[in-house]
């Protein structure tokens, strides 16, 4: 009995990652073709390069999903090491950008960080 629930519980993570990476392609895919079509016209480079930062996230999140989904929970590609890296690499993003960035991107930006951290702390 046992068994037949976690296959069952093992179904329904699959399903549900499998919804979740739909979504995430959908929008992914959205922000492609909106920058492809009016990316001449918008009046901030930084927020074209916010929307590139997003979607390269989404494409590593896309990776993962799918490895988890092919080879199961324990594949090589570790969320907290993914989550590490992102945090690594907008802080630098940050860092090097925030004088230039709109200041609603730059307080999206540093929120979405404070739950990059969150996260980091409680999964220790």
């Amino acid at each position: 009995m046992e068994k037949g629930r976690h296959r069952d519980n093992k179904g329904l993570e699959n399903e549900r990652r499998i919804d979740h990476l739909v979504n995430l392609v959908e929008r992914k895919t959205r922000t492609e073709r909106h920058l492809e079509e009016h990316s001449d016209i918008s009046s901030s480079p930084e927020n074209i390069q916010h929307a590139k930062e997003i979607n390269k996230q989404r494409e590593n999140e896309i990776q993962n999903l799918k490895n988890i989904i092919a080879h199961g929970e324990n594949s090589s590609n570790n969320h907290k090491e993914n989550t590490e890296k992102r945090l690594r690499y907008t802080e630098g993003y940050l860092n090097h950008n925030a004088a230039h960035m709109d200041q609603e991107t730059f307080e999206n930006t540093k929120r979405k960080q404070e739950h990059r951290k969150e996260y980091l702390d409680n999964y220790k």
